[in-house]
């Protein structure tokens, strides 16, 4: 009976940390750079620094239309005005939303559009018309990159912009030459990065890399601003799958985060003179990004268990390359998973069917000594040692496939790799949850058969409340990614299929 408390002990507080892992975890914990358990550090300021000096008005344009100019390769297709120099428009030509192409520029105005320029207190140059040196440029193997120059200047001060594209990279290149302002300032903009606001799922906003701590910046907490230097990476606008991001290639001494219009706001501050900087504005894919050399793959948030999730990661994407569907690589990742644990579970099941057969031997110590709980429970320990059970190895085996578990769960709910991926029938999109609800609840079955083939030695109260585990579990998965809720099903088959085995081996031992 002790077992099977400490059991159920167990069970509750896993349905307490995946219903809790949604609105902590997955939005909050920090990731460091290097290959090792995570250090939490979040937003953390330095000290409220002095507002920047007050800047010159800018002068307003003549025409408030200005010129575009348009960006086409083979991964996206973009538009950049003048107005600014500033980008207007951002889509994703590889990935698809219901309305088309994947758009991580949100419409509408902005004070800070996408690498627009300015400073805290709201001196922008995000409404004057710079003059444009270049055209529309189409990139492809022919001509893999091109250029394009914004130029503005008054008798206090000039800026020259000089974007530069390439045909097979969402990176691309920019330098601003800064003459006569006291301070410069660069933003990501307030929501270029941001495709899906109504996913929560994951972190939302701003974001930066100082040193070796992934800072998220919440929106409500930024109640005022707040200024990180030293051990600047980058900055970013991120939601779930895709990002924005300014990566500075000579040193920024200071960034900046506020609130305008209870909108977040991140930018860097540099320095007059020349300041060049990596743009990336694309999908979260861990390899693209690695190959870049500069940090941007820890955008990905792997969570807490990071340094289980990594290795399985590139296990996943291992199995697809050979097999080219992500559900078999899932189901076959969840078998190399549950190997290690194989005979860890079968001493557990074992030691179930024994605590099982000692019962009734539990129930006379129990009831000769209920007036004397020391000598029960020395008691009760002889018996323990003479049958050779162990009253934790029930419950031992599951505790130690909690990591495992939230590892596979991160992945399988971050990964754009699995973002519209097919497995098979009905299941059209892994990353989304089961349209039609099948998977869940055929879950759920598995889980009372497994109940059913567990040998307990339970009182009838206690079976009870066990038998609600699995109708709790189907409650939450039917919203979980179709990817999870197939790990889990394929999980509870094999543990069917080991008991089974046991079963009939300690049936034959017996007999």
């Amino acid at each position: 009976m002790e077992m099977e408390k400490r059991t159920l002990i167990a069970i509750v507080l896993s349905i307490a940390i995946l219903l809790g892992y949604q609105y902590f975890f997955a939005e909050r914990v920090s990731q460091p750079v290097k290959e090792q358990p995570e250090t939490v550090k979040k937003e953390e300021p330095q000290k409220e620094p002095a507002k920047p000096a007050t800047l010159p008005s800018p002068v307003l344009p003549v025409s408030s239309e200005g010129k575009e100019v348009k960006i086409e390769t083979d991964l996206y297709s973009a538009t950049i005005s003048s107005i600014g120099g500033a980008i207007k428009k951002w889509e994703l030509k590889k990935y698809k939303d219901k309305e088309g192409m994947a758009v991580i520029l949100q419409k509408g105005q902005s004070i800070y559009p996408p690498l627009s320029i300015g400073a805290q207190n709201n001196f922008t140059l995000s409404s004057v018309n710079f003059s444009l040196t270049g055209r529309d440029i189409k990139l492809d193997k022919s001509a893999p990159k091109g250029s394009i120059v914004f130029e503005y200047a008054t008798p206090e001060y000039s800026i020259r912009r000089t974007y530069t594209f390439y045909y097979d990279s969402y990176k691309s290149d920019l330098k601003d030459e800064v003459a006569g302002l006291p301070e410069y300032w660069i933003t990501v903009g307030t929501d270029f990065g941001i495709h899906d606001k109504k996913d929560t799922s994951a972190h939302l906003g701003p974001i930066l890399l100082k040193d070796a701590d992934r800072i998220e910046l919440d929106a409500k907490k930024l109640k005022e601003s707040k200024s990180y230097k030293g051990g600047l990476k980058w900055i970013a606008q991120e939601d779930k799958y895709f990002f924005s991001a300014i990566v500075p290639l000579n040193q920024m001494d200071e960034a900046m985060a506020w609130k305008v219009q209870d909108v977040p706001v991140i930018a860097f501050k540099g320095k007059p003179g020349v300041n060049s900087f990596l743009i990336y504005a694309g999908p979260k894919e861990h390899d693209r990004l690695k190959g870049l050399n500069i940090g941007l793959e820890h955008i990905i948030d792997f969570g807490f268990f990071s340094i289980i999730s990594r290795p399985l990661f590139w296990l996943l994407k291992f199995f697809y390359k050979f097999i080219g569907n992500y559900g078999w690589a899932i189901i076959l990742l969840t078998i190399i998973t549950r190997i290690p644990f194989i005979p860890l579970i079968n001493k557990s099941q074992a030691s179930m069917r024994k605590m099982q057969e000692i019962q009734p031997k539990m129930n006379e110590i129990r009831e000769k000594y209920k007036k004397d709980p020391q000598k029960m429970q020395k008691e009760t320990m002889e018996l323990y040692k003479k049958y050779k059970v162990n009253p934790l190895g029930g419950c031992l085996p599951m505790l130690l496939q909690i990591p495992v578990f939230f590892a596979l769960y991160k992945i399988l709910s971050i990964a754009i790799e699995l973002r519209g991926a097919p497995f098979m029938l009905w299941i059209n999109d892994l990353s989304i949850k089961d349209p039609y609800y099948i998977l869940p609840i055929v879950m759920g079955i598995t889980m009372v058969i497994q109940q059913k083939m567990t040998p307990s030695s339970a009182d009838p109260k206690q079976q009870k409340i066990m038998m609600f585990m699995p109708v709790i579990f189907t409650f939450m998965f039917l919203n979980f990614a179709s990817g999870l809720v197939l790990y889990w099903l394929v999980n509870n088959i094999l543990s069917i299929v080991q008991q089974f085995y046991v079963n009939r081996k300690l049936a034959r031992e017996t007999a």
